[in-house]
């Protein structure tokens, strides 16, 4: 469902020149499958995620949703996919109903079709209470569950979450993690992206940690610890990434060794 080959995004910075935000990261995720995308701030995860939302184009590689390719097919690519994330913009003067009503007008739904879709989003994320409350009047509970309502009116094949839970309050997050799982038992495709270690471990069936652009392992959780001798999955990150950077410093002392040697 998800297809994703040597994908690469390169900027150009007036101080560090030409560097990756992506780095030949190849990795898929098939249908009934919540795939985990680690890793801390600047990692390249949600650059990755944007690229596959059509929301930025990659520089070099191949990215295909439900078998579109996101270059080539972009529009089919945003038919098929819901984008959640933790900054979703609201309308303050458009109520709850009126903000998933009008994301499944942009979708062309019909409207008798709407508005069943809408009555069982409405109920499955506990949303009728405040289904005529207007945006600017919303806690940040509200929003986040009218935000999930719009990436889902459409019922695509897959779906991103990137770091959906952020800011929300124990209550709130719990119950968006167990429509995540419901979306997994459908048959859904799902990338979860987020730093918090108890949800991944709670959610994910296979999950890639990356660093500075690429991706260091990947694997089932059960996978990862075998691998690297490590039960503890906070632990296991933190020291893969130590690992990495270690190997980074290294690398950079062996070239100013040479190039001092070769004077």
């Amino acid at each position: 469902m998800i297809q994703v080959q040597h994908l690469s995004k390169l900027y150009e910075d007036l101080h560090r020149g030409t560097f990756a935000a992506v780095d030949g990261v190849s990795f898929t995720v098939a249908p009934g499958e919540i795939f985990g995308l680690l890793g801390p701030n600047g990692a390249g995860k949600t650059t990755v995620l944007r690229i596959l939302s059509t929301v930025l184009r990659p520089s070099s590689g191949i990215a295909n949703v439900a078998g579109y390719d996101v270059e080539i097919d972009p529009a089919e690519v945003r038919r098929r996919i819901g984008f959640v994330s933790n900054n979703t913009a609201m309308y303050d003067r458009m109520t709850a109903w009126e903000m998933a009503e009008y994301f499944g007008r942009l979708h062309g739904m019909e409207p008798a079709h709407l508005r069943d879709r809408l009555e069982r989003l409405f109920t499955q994320l506990r949303m009728n209470d405040f289904r005529d409350v207007p945006g600017g009047k919303m806690s940040t509970g509200m929003k986040q569950k009218v935000s999930i309502a719009r990436a889902l009116v459409h019922d695509p094949p897959v779906l991103v979450f990137d770091e959906a839970t952020l800011g929300l309050d124990v209550l709130v997050a719990r119950n968006l993690l167990t429509v995540i799982r419901d979306l997994r038992d459908c048959g859904k495709c799902l990338i979860f992206s987020t730093h918090i270690m108890s949800e991944v471990e709670r959610l994910c069936d296979r999950i890639a940690i990356m660093h500075r652009g690429k991706i260091l392992d990947s694997g089932t959780l059960e996978t990862l610890r075998n691998r690297h001798g490590q039960e503890d999955f906070e632990e296991l990150f933190f020291g893969l990434l130590s690992q990495h950077e270690r190997a980074e410093i290294d690398q950079l002392d062996t070239g100013l060794l040479s190039t001092g040697a070769g004077e």
